[in-house]
């Protein structure tokens, strides 16, 4: 497999197991009992002190690094020259470091944290983490030698914003990108259908208009394969094969049949479908394109380009994928708070008890996450 390589790496590959333990002090009283936690720290001390409570116990991980973008006046300090950064890599890697490249940096700085997240990741877990193109590839490379690249799940796009009229690079930037990975390559994953919105009741309108000999609405749906299938091509009842052969055994077919879960066309020159019936339709799957979900100004509750800000929804629709009810949710790059936000929305909806771990390193943790 593929490896990437960096200035700087050769110090880096094994820190991870450097990191002394620290005593997480309490000092917030959110009122009740509750297991949800906001620290404020460097995030890499943080999670080694984490280890000995929650290692192979966070169902669900959602980190934002910095980007990387180069900007240093942003609020959330969007590359690694902060102080805290500039300290650490001065002590790891020694006065070299000064002549890193920012890409060099980055990197140095996101590989411990990456592997003392993986060790506190359930054995069915998910990580999901939060990119633009400045440091997308370099963030793959590095995932797959971590996690293995068989763990490796997918990528999802996110419409971030609308655009600029004068785009620097001669194209808009206008997505992020959230690499997601699984720790084992047995993972659990759980279809999510997109909401009742006007599209999808269009589509059903559209789609569902077929009834059955007891009143059920139902769809047609085709059972034949897109690519060529030799050992699927079999004959069912006399009616037309599809040239590159079913999409299902034959048992299969015999199981939907038995069930009244087929739809015979009257003319036996044409092929058989199978009917989805409306009762049973949970909505349409989504995929890795997310272009419904709009930043939001939580000041005003429009819909505009703000920036640092995520949408609870964004962290929802990641949740749903991957945790159930009692599940523990972390952050190491907390930010404002959304995904603490999003655990409590959750929970509300669905009667959850779902768990959060914050961490943010900034002096902002203590105003604004």
């Amino acid at each position: 497999m593929p490896t990437l390589n960096w200035l700087g790496k050769d110090k880096v590959v094994t820190y991870d197991s450097q990191v002394p333990f620290h005593v997480l002090n309490k000092i917030y009283n959110f009122g009740g009992k509750s297991d949800n936690k906001i620290i404020h720290g460097d995030n890499l001390l943080a999670l080694k002190s984490l280890l000995p409570i929650y290692e192979n116990k966070i169902k669900c991980i959602y980190i934002d690094p910095p980007y990387n973008t180069g900007n240093e006046n942003w609020v959330y300090n969007d590359n690694v020259n902060s102080p805290q950064i500039q300290k650490w890599l001065g002590q790891v890697v020694g006065k070299e470091g000064e002549d890193y490249t920012r890409h060099d940096k980055w990197l140095c700085m996101m590989y411990p944290r990456l592997k003392l997240l993986k060790r506190l990741l359930a054995d069915d877990g998910a990580i999901f983490i939060q990119i633009d193109e400045n440091e997308l590839y370099d963030l793959k490379f590095l995932c797959d030698e971590i996690f293995g690249g068989f763990n490796y799940i997918n990528t999802i796009v996110w419409k971030r914003r609308g655009g600029s009229a004068n785009p620097s690079n001669r194209l808009n930037n206008v997505t992020d990108f959230i690499l997601w990975y699984s720790k084992f390559p047995d993972r659990k994953i759980k279809q999510v259908f997109s909401k009742e919105d006007d599209n999808t009741k269009k589509y059903i309108r559209e789609r569902f208009r077929y009834t059955d000999e007891n009143g059920r609405l139902y769809m047609k749906s085709p059972i034949q394969s897109p690519n060529l299938r030799p050992n699927l091509i079999y004959d069912y009842k006399g009616y037309r094969v599809p040239a590159k052969g079913w999409s299902v055994s034959k048992e299969v077919m015999e199981k939907w049949d038995a069930e009244g879960r087929l739809a015979f066309p009257d003319d036996k020159s044409k092929t058989i479908n199978r009917k989805i019936f409306l009762d049973e339709y949970k909505g349409q799957p989504i995929n890795n394109l997310w272009t419904d979900i709009a930043v939001i100004n939580p000041m005003s509750a429009e819909r505009i380009n703000f920036e640092g800000q995520k949408p609870v929804e964004l962290i929802e629709r990641i949740l749903q994928l991957t945790t159930d009810k009692n599940s523990i949710v972390l952050d190491s790059f907390a930010g404002s708070g959304t995904t603490a936000h999003a655990v409590l929305n959750l929970n509300r909806e669905d009667g959850g008890q779902r768990k959060f771990i914050l961490i943010e390193m900034e002096d902002y943790a203590e105003s604004i996450t």
